[in-house]
């Protein structure tokens, strides 16, 4: 089978990133990843989910999937955006690397894994 020239230098075009050599390291999307699963997976949570007031909060407008410009309500959009993360967060077997842009959410998730500041 030839390989198609990609735009990336030598990583193979998107939609075969989990699948080809060179495909490691690259940044992809739950249409990329899912039915996946990878030894070590990252997830970087965009400000679409950010931690407020107690509670993990989803933020429509934040969103960059074109499945939420199409007629959904915004408890459809909610679960998307939800739903998106827990298929992102469970590909990795051996471990998960998170990463959230809001700062707010990071000291949230941080907390997760050292309770109370103890290491």
């Amino acid at each position: 089978m030839r390989r198609q020239p990609s735009i990336f230098g030598s990583a193979p075009a998107s939609a075969l990133w989990a699948t080809m050599d060179g495909g490691f390291g690259q940044v992809g999307c739950v249409y990329t990843a899912q039915g996946f699963e990878y030894d070590w997976n990252g997830v970087i949570i965009g400000p679409d989910l950010v931690y407020r007031d107690g509670k993990l909060v989803t933020i429509r407008k934040a969103s960059k999937d074109p499945a939420l410009s199409r007629n959904v309500t915004d408890e459809q959009a909610d679960r998307l955006i939800r739903n998106t993360y827990k298929v992102l967060l469970t590909r990795g077997l051996a471990g998960t690397i998170i990463y959230a842009v809001d700062e707010e959410t990071r000291e949230f998730l941080a907390e997760l894994i050292q309770p109370n500041g103890q290491p």
